[in-house]
């Protein structure tokens, strides 16, 4: 044991990884090094593959860390999760300092456990522990994981050596967002079992717009106070409930999920400039949008920005902030017209620098919702359509 874990919470250090399913992982590996240049750090060895029926990749940007699996065999577990849902994430790891003491406080609060204790060994030789629990959010897993500094997940094998650094400066994950069809019975599950904490909850509906063809959202934002990880959570709101882009994420998922993963940068402006020559699509935001944004900066108290706001306007990069502080965000169109694949499935990715907020951005929320609604209708609101994995018995 390297350190009691705080009365009360999990002794979580921070995010470990996620993983991604992919369903062909070539497409996944180039559209991740030649659009986001993140670097590839280990990839499953020939034997652990056959094992599992599936490949799988570690990529690694800063302390920002995610695997990407594809199915081998249709049985395999990448197999089933693509018969089920799209392209997207399957799991999420949270990196504990000691990995039986949040195994059993997890039990002792009423988790599920899916596995018992894993113990095995890095490529370093390091110790590395891991255990999954079972979630509201059906499919979705949470590994707690027990690690040594630098290690990669049992049965892999160093690909890139040499650090973890991208052109970008993806830094950390900052949060991960989900939706739900319903957010009680996840956030209670959130607080109860995970003993997450309420962060901060938006509500509101384009129908002050809109009229009757408005639609809306109720997000409550959770978090982990020793660590800082924070989790949003979407859902619905009525009138016009079936309306809502959140509504059509979680039917176009088949089910409740992961929406977006933020990474957070030391210098957007740059990032996003390079991401939009590498290829990387985001949503667009309207020019009234930037019209209107010195004003709001005023009223909120922010001031003067530190950024040009004609660059800003050219990214469509959005702004938003309190009391002389801000940040600053934009999100990829969803997955399947980010990699022009119909079955990359509804999945996003943010990118967010911090100049001292530490909030979500109210105005932005809105923002982020009306521009994927503005999105889905452009393209008639289509699903993804299935993957070639889909059905396989």
């Amino acid at each position: 044991m390297t350190g009691a874990p705080r009365q009360g919470n999990l002794g979580l250090i921070g995010w470990d990884h996620y993983e991604y399913v992919f369903a062909d992982l070539e497409s996944g590996r180039a559209f991740l090094r030649q659009q986001m240049d993140i670097p590839e750090a280990g990839r499953l060895s020939s034997r652990a593959a056959a094992e599992r029926g599936e490949d799988a990749l570690f990529f690694q940007a800063g302390r920002a860390a995610f695997a990407c699996a594809v199915p081998k065999d249709p049985g395999s577990p990448a197999g089933k999760w693509l018969r089920r849902h799209p392209e997207g994430v399957r799991r999420l790891a949270f990196r504990v300092r000691d990995l039986e003491y949040a195994r059993r406080t997890l039990v002792e609060r009423g988790a599920t456990l899916r596995t018992g204790v894993v113990q095995g060994v890095d490529q370093l030789g390091q110790p590395y522990g891991y255990f999954d629990i079972a979630t509201p959010m059906g499919d979705v897993t949470y590994r707690f994981v027990q690690r040594g500094p630098g290690g990669l997940p049992p049965g892999m094998e160093p690909t890139e050596p040499g650090g973890a650094q991208n052109r970008y400066d993806f830094q950390v994950i900052d949060h991960v967002t989900s939706n739900f069809l319903t957010l009680e019975p996840f956030v209670t599950w959130l607080r109860d079992v995970m003993g997450f904490t309420e962060y901060w909850r938006v509500s509101f509906h384009t129908s002050d717009v809109k009229g009757d063809s408005g639609t809306g959202l109720f997000s409550i934002v959770m978090w982990d106070r020793e660590s800082g990880i924070k989790m949003a959570n979407n859902e619905p709101l009525s009138p016009n409930y079936e309306g809502s882009q959140i509504y059509a994420f979680v039917e176009e998922n088949k089910g409740p999920g992961v929406q977006h993963v933020a990474f957070h940068v030391p210098r957007i402006l740059p990032c996003v400039e390079g991401l939009r020559r590498s290829g990387m699509e985001f949503l667009d935001t309207p020019g009234a949008y930037y019209d209107m944004l010195p004003g709001r900066m005023a009223s909120r108290g922010v001031g003067a920005l530190r950024e040009d706001e004609k660059t800003l306007r050219d990214l469509g990069i959005l702004v938003d902030g309190a009391e002389g502080k801000y940040l600053l965000q934009i999100f990829s169109v969803e997955g399947h017209m980010l990699r022009h694949r119909p079955d990359g499935g509804p999945f996003f990715y943010e990118i967010i620098q911090r100049r001292g907020a530490r909030g979500f951005g109210e105005g932005n929320f809105r923002a982020l919702f009306e521009s994927i609604e503005r999105e889905r209708e452009t393209r008639g609101g289509e699903p993804s359509a299935p993957n070639p994995w889909a059905g396989t018995r």
